[in-house]
């Protein structure tokens, strides 16, 4: 009997890891608001501007296996709109900005208002349909729905 609730128990531990580390991956992909009412200075990060309509601020490191995906992809959506700025910092040699971002992980995506005041965050990678909504919610923009298809 012993070996069977031994089983019991371990069936149970590993079911509830699993479930602790599905869970912790789906909320890491969700954008979070930010409330830090905190205006970004596009020197101290090193650029000579923001966005006129909203900026993808991305933090990595040259370490980072996954950035280099996420650059692609921020820049991407950055160039289909207009007044978009894409800015990739890299925190390799600045430990200052990633303590007072508090960046544990990259990639690390803010996206900013026209203002420089922080909206969103992403931590990891986040999807292109996302980032494309948040945009549109930063930015007022609509986002334009396909026509339906008349059958008949």
């Amino acid at each position: 009997m012993p070996f069977v609730l031994a089983l019991v128990v371990l069936a149970a531990l590993l079911s509830a890891t699993v479930t602790v580390g599905v869970y912790l991956q789906w909320m890491q992909r969700r954008p979070r608001p930010d409330l830090a009412h905190e205006i970004i200075q596009p020197e101290r990060l090193g650029a000579d501007a923001l966005g006129e309509t909203a900026t993808l601020l991305q933090f990595s490191t040259d370490r980072c296996a996954r950035c280099p995906g996420v650059h692609r992809t921020l820049a991407a959506v950055a160039d289909t709109h207009e007044g978009v700025r894409h800015l990739d910092i890299d925190l390799t040699d600045r430990p200052d900005i990633a303590k007072h971002f508090h960046v544990m992980q990259t990639p690390t995506t803010l996206v900013l208002d026209s203002d420089g005041a922080i909206q969103t965050r992403f931590g990891g990678i986040p999807s292109r349909d996302v980032v494309e909504l948040e945009l549109a919610r930063v930015t007022g923009a609509s986002q334009s729905l396909p026509e339906p298809v008349e059958r008949g």
